[in-house]
């Protein structure tokens, strides 16, 4: 499937080769946010000042995208240098990435139609023996919690429900998820989420989509 990105009044979108629009899951997240998480990031912003949030942030960002680049290519094969950006987190990821086998979808584009949005999900694989969404992340210390992980949790619900509305016709019914968390000079932090705490997620996940389409 082809398909491409866009944006519309700061909000991004994703478009399939028949030509439907639908928001991103990053975009339903940041629009539905709590008040409290906004609250928390603008006294973050405020605590380090305007030019050095946007400085952390680019870097995150850079170095997300750089991580992301090595482990794609490693996945399906590929052999690239790696920068020396993404080196920390590249070695931090090493043994997470041992246990992942039998690789089904890379950095693929996923469209849940019935419900109405689209993501970018970072590998669908077995870990230790068992399906499941995998998501990678990359930090400058240890998260040490579920709740540091924000709307991490919800986003792999989310494209969770996307891969098995749009492989249903195969089978597939993903129902685990797995999230590392790369932090340099260690092995990558793992949170593994079981089917339970995934349908509990993935309800989490329809309200905040629900409340999307209420306000916009």
């Amino acid at each position: 499937m082809t398909n491409s990105a866009k944006r519309s009044a700061g909000r991004g979108y994703l478009v399939d080769d028949h030509g439907v629009r639908l928001p991103s899951v990053t975009t339903i997240l940041n629009a539905t946010k709590p008040q409290a998480d906004r609250d928390s990031l603008q006294q973050w912003r405020q605590r380090v000042g305007t030019a050095e949030a946007m400085r952390i942030s680019g870097s995150a960002s850079r170095r997300g995208t750089l991580t992301h680049k090595q482990i794609k290519s490693y996945l399906i094969g590929e052999e690239i240098p790696c920068p020396e950006d993404a080196k920390p987190y590249w070695e931090s990821f090493k043994p997470v990435l041992g246990r992942i086998h039998d690789v089904q979808l890379v950095e693929s584009k996923v469209f849940h139609y019935d419900l109405g949005y689209a993501g970018k999900v970072d590998c669908v694989a077995s870990y230790q023996g068992v399906p499941c969404i995998c998501d990678w992340k990359t930090a400058d210390r240890p998260k040490g919690s579920i709740e540091r992980l924000y709307d991490g949790p919800l986003q792999l619900a989310a494209y969770c429900g996307a891969v098995n509305h749009l492989y249903a016709a195969a089978g597939t019914t993903l129902s685990h998820a797995l999230l590392a968390v790369a932090i340099p000079d260690q092995p990558a932090e793992v949170f593994w989420f079981s089917s339970d705490a995934m349908r509990d997620y993935w309800q989490q996940w329809q309200e905040r989509v629900a409340l999307f389409y209420q306000r916009f």
